[in-house]
């Protein structure tokens, strides 16, 4: 047994010795060259470790990358270097390192000493890609740009269909109208004459004389007519299906659908205020100092489903907070963007976003709808007294983890004899709750 764990340990420290050498081999002999590299490879290397600071053919906090390999005369072994560690470079007085840093303003690049050679050949390699040409919607959708709207298809539209009835109608009126005139022409010709019956009185007449028809009629028509003047009043203020137009589109189906942000990182007030709040546009920033331009993909289907130019809405946005491309810095020069207020509850109702999105834990869906679907924010919810005291009735109270909710969640449960509580139960229709 003892020569065996001899042997076996024998064998694995030649393996072990075996991979040190070939390890070695591979980093001593291996050579930076984008000749070599996996484009492919390097695109995701890029979006990993480069594209917060870098784009490809436009200049972001750092320079554009595209040919940076030809720029800097195919100088690999001083590319691995910069790469690795410019600031290593700049230090020692490499006079085309300290250009390089005095040109971008004296910004310090993240040293990236964990990438192999092979990294880096990728990575340049995913450089030299050419910039492809920009896709025309009409070319890749034409079904989209025919009849010239955006996805209007082949229907015939609303407008057309009730021309033709219109059409129609006007036409059957002038019919009627000419066969009357034709028979009495006829009649008169022919010298017929339509004898009327004798003590036969008009039918309005007849109407007007019975008292009872008149009492019946008249109460119909209160009734109908109280019935839908309240039908109207009702809908006053329920703006339910409401859409403006905003100054700067903004797209909820690609942000919180696509991209998949939480609500709440933009309307951070949500989980702490009684307003959600619109975001400042330096949340927007966040993301946009480095995301200037959508992808041609989906910059296509704005065009061709939507009509919209994703690339000049963010323009628009650079605009209103005074950013500059070129220089990659604030100008100084802010334009408040006056948003159209979508949701608008009256002064004398009373809503807490915080109770309902922290302590409740409800879903933003359950009263703004499939917000990651919507391309154009709408008021999905009536928003009215009867739709949230139905929500009231129909949602049980969340009592885990809560001192307070277990307590008193208790002592309800006894009062009404049921193992869940509803927040109706809980007080959730008193009037003092939203109106006081």
């Amino acid at each position: 047994m003892i020569q065996v764990n001899r042997r076996n340990s024998f064998s694995r420290i030649i393996t072990l010795c075996a991979a040190f050498l070939l390890a070695f081999s591979s980093s001593l002999f291996a050579q930076i060259d984008a000749a070599t590299g996996d484009a492919d490879a390097g695109k995701a290397l890029f979006k990993t470790q480069c594209a917060a600071c870098h784009k490809l053919y436009k200049k972001a906090t750092g320079p554009a990358l595209y040919d940076v390999v030809q720029r800097y005369d195919e100088d690999y072994e001083w590319l691995g270097k910069w790469i690795r560690n410019s600031q290593a470079l700049v230090k020692a007085g490499d006079a085309r390192a300290v250009k390089v840093y005095e040109e971008n303003g004296g910004q310090v690049m993240n040293p990236f000493p964990a990438l192999t050679d092979a990294d880096i050949s990728n990575i340049l390699a995913y450089t030299n890609t050419e910039k492809p040409e920009p896709i025309d919607p009409c070319i890749a959708n034409p079904e989209s740009c025919k009849g010239g709207g955006g996805g209007g298809g082949d229907g015939v539209s609303n407008e057309i269909i009730l021309s033709i009835l219109g059409l129609v109608l006007l036409l059957l009126v002038a019919v009627l109208f000419i066969v009357n005139n034709t028979l009495k022409k006829f009649a008169e010709a022919q010298g017929i004459e339509v004898e009327e019956k004798e003590g036969r009185k008009p039918i309005w007449k007849a109407f007007v004389e019975n008292q009872f028809l008149v009492l019946v009629s008249v109460i119909f028509l209160l009734l109908g007519s109280a019935y839908f003047a309240y039908g109207w009043m009702s809908q006053v203020g329920v703006d339910q299906g409401y859409a403006p137009v905003q100054p700067i589109h903004y797209s909820h189906r690609i942000h919180a659908g696509d991209n998949e942000i939480d609500c709440k990182y933009c309307h951070s007030s949500a989980r702490v205020s009684k307003h959600s709040g619109i975001p400042s546009l330096n949340v927007c920033m966040n993301c946009h100092k480095s995301i200037s331009e959508v992808a041609d993909a989906t910059q296509a289907e704005g065009k061709s489903e939507y009509g919209v130019n994703y690339n000049d809405e963010i323009k628009k946005l650079y605009d209103a907070v005074g950013w500059d491309e070129a220089t990659q810095s604030y100008t100084g020069e802010t334009k408040p963007v006056e948003w159209v207020r979508i949701h608008n509850l009256p002064d004398f109702a009373y809503f807490n976003h915080s109770q309902h999105v922290s302590v409740a834990g409800v879903e933003c869906q359950k009263c703004h709808g499939p917000v990651e679907e919507m391309e154009i924010m709408e008021q999905h919810s009536p928003l009215t007294m009867g739709w949230c005291i139905n929500c009231h009735r129909d949602t049980n109270v969340k009592v885990e983890g809560n001192a307070y909710y277990e307590k008193i969640h208790e002592q309800l449960s006894k009062k009404y004899g049921v193992d869940k509580l509803t927040a109706a139960q809980m007080g959730g229709l008193e009037c003092g709750k939203c109106h006081y």
